[in-house]
């Protein structure tokens, strides 16, 4: 096992520049893992048990996916990017419309973007809830292998390129066509990323909608938008408007998303243009506020803590043009600034070479690769006294029985990601120290009886939740929280997939109502029965008992679930870990 020093790169960047290649596998710790599916690689976003059972050699279980089709034809033109692909297919299919699905992209559209640009729509895949996203073969993927000094990789991958494309005739379970000729900037939110708006009609939404249209703050780059391409684009308009004497009315966060990326983008003078520009990081916000950025996600509190504010998301071309406006309403590909001189500015379309003509830099990854030798006898030395990093006792195993008289900790409505279970920001250095960090569980959610957050009723976790519970990132503390803290069941109309292997990782019970309205019969103050444990098996439903906390009479309903044999074998065994252990033990 090797590492990355902190601050070396953003993990989908590496994989881009150093690992991926047309036709390969992979499964990583994170939701947007699918981004090299710009690369024609078939890339798979796990939790991190998952993981742990890939690299001690054990299969990774996967349901069956459909394929759902997009296909591609026209090309990009002006102020049209490959962001506003996937923020168009979300505004589409909404955030669990790609749940259980492989999004597969084709068409002669297909073949026009760039391999850092297809790189982008399937890394934001993940906020349709799709397994992972796919490009074709195309030739720009061997010229970014060669532009990456990976010469020998890109004529292999050459030779099997008629491998790489849908077999003639393929069917697909549904099929979304999209012509990119005629496709428009969207700009997609606040708090979800399926909340689409074509930016020539964003005005009206502010409007409509009373956003605060006072922008705060910009954001360009990450693991999704920072290719060479999207910074060239971006310091092309900001160029355009330095000319003018034109300054941004409000702060510009810079993101390269890795150490090669920075050093290949100073070499062609692009983060110069930025510099000028004054470019800083942002600020914490504070109240009511609108923050438009290149990012992949924008649910309530992800980037600043701070549930108030409104996070939409946008190509790096559109967020460079706003922040010359400071208002959320203004439309960079239509709407005129007043210079200095009083005359009317005018952005023109914005122009970026997709590969930089000298190739990218060779920088110091910070790679640290695993020790040589016997590592058989190599052992974590952890501090006892550790806030960040104790070790972990295993979980109770399954004691054979019913679950009997359970409380209901929150009966949350809404939407409820693994920001709402799990908030980040301030929390971060508990991460390693699940004590501590299970002091922040469910602080985000709404609860349903009081409309408010941070509010709880009971503290034996038992709950009940809206639709594709869990989405967002793929932190496995969502589930490893409620699991210490003495929780046994999620009760929710669905979840995102990745939460919900998580959930039957730490051998907690995944369920969902067969009658989604029953959602609305439960109240947090009853007393629920979580009946058929001992005859689990795949496919065959649960009743949940309810007695009421009132004069109702107790009534039943039916739960349903996706456990596999394995996945069964993780409940009654405590957790996937505690069976990996004790197979150890009998070997």
């Amino acid at each position: 096992m090797g590492f990355w020093k902190p601050g070396a790169s953003i993990i989908h960047q590496i994989v881009l520049e150093n690992h991926a290649f047309p036709g390969g596998m992979m499964v990583g710790t994170d939701s947007h893992t699918p981004n090299a599916g710009g690369m024609g690689m078939i890339a798979i976003g796990v939790g991190g048990a998952d993981a742990v059972d890939v690299m001690a050699g054990l299969p990774l279980e996967l349901t069956a996916p459909k394929v759902l089709g997009v296909r591609l034809t026209g090309e990009l033109s002006k102020w049209a990017s490959p962001k506003d692909i996937i923020n168009t297919i979300a505004g589409m299919i909404s955030v669990k419309g790609g749940t259980g699905s492989i999004i597969e992209y084709y068409g002669p559209g297909a073949q026009t973007l760039s391999a850092t640009g297809m790189a982008t729509v399937c890394n934001m895949g993940a906020e349709t809830g799709a397994t992972t996203s796919l490009f074709p073969y195309a030739p720009q993927m061997a010229d970014y292998l060669r532009a990456n000094s990976q010469p020998d990789m890109a004529r292999a991958v050459e030779w099997i390129s008629p491998e790489l494309h849908a077999d003639e005739g393929a069917e697909y379970d549904h099929v979304i066509q999209i012509d990119l000729s005629t496709l428009e900037p969207c700009i997609n939110g606040p708090f979800t990323p399926d909340l689409s708006t074509p930016v020539s009609k964003f005005g009206s939404a502010v409007a409509e909608n009373k956003w605060p249209d006072n922008l705060t703050a910009g954001l360009i780059g990450s693991c999704t938008n920072s290719s060479f391409e999207d910074m060239g684009r971006a310091a092309s308009l900001a160029q355009q408007a330095l000319d003018v004497g034109l300054k941004p009315k409000m702060p510009l966060l810079v993101s390269p998303g890795s150490l090669q990326t920075r050093e290949t983008l100073e070499k062609a003078g692009i983060l110069q243009v930025f510099e000028k520009l004054g470019a800083t990081m942002l600020p914490n916000a504070c109240g009511p506020n609108s923050i438009i950025t290149s990012y992949n996600r924008n649910s309530s509190g992800h980037l600043d803590s701070n549930p108030a504010t409104h996070v939409f998301l946008a190509s790096p071309e559109v967020v460079m043009g706003k922040i010359f406006s400071g208002d959320l309403s203004f439309d960079p590909s239509a709407d005129s600034i007043p210079t200095s001189s009083g005359a009317e500015f005018r952005f023109v379309p914005p122009a970026g070479d997709a590969l930089p003509q000298q190739g990218y830099e060779d920088s110091d990854s910070s790679y640290k690769a695993p020790p040589t030798g016997d590592r058989s006898q190599l052992a974590a030395q952890i501090n006892p006294s550790s806030e960040r990093l104790p070790k972990l006792a295993p979980f109770a195993p399954w004691n054979g029985n019913d679950y009997e008289n359970c409380l209901i900790l929150i009966k949350t409505t809404g939407k409820c990601t693994t920001d709402h279970i799990t908030p980040a920001g301030l929390w971060f250095r508990y991460r390693g120290h699940l004590e501590n960090i299970s002091n922040n569980t469910l602080i985000g959610a709404v609860n349903a009886e009081s409309g408010k957050v941070n509010t709880v009723r009971n503290h034996d976790p038992h709950r009940r939740r809206h639709h594709n519970y869990g989405e967002g990132s793929s932190r496995e503390h969502a589930a490893l929280q409620p699991r210490y803290l003495g929780g046994v069941a999620i009760i929710a109309k669905s979840f995102a997939r990745i939460h919900e292997a998580n959930l039957k990782k730490q051998g907690m019970l995944a369920l969902t109502f067969a009658q989604e309205a029953d959602y609305d019969r439960i109240r947090a103050s009853d007393l629920v029965d979580i009946v058929g444990l001992p005859s689990l098996s795949p496919g065959r439903p649960l009743t949940l008992h309810i007695t009421p906390s009132d004069s109702r009479e107790p009534w039943k309903t039916e739960l349903r679930h996706t456990f596999t044999p394995e996945q069964i074998e993780y409940f009654r065994a405590g957790s996937a870990l505690n069976l990996m252990a004790s197979k150890c033990h009998l070997s």
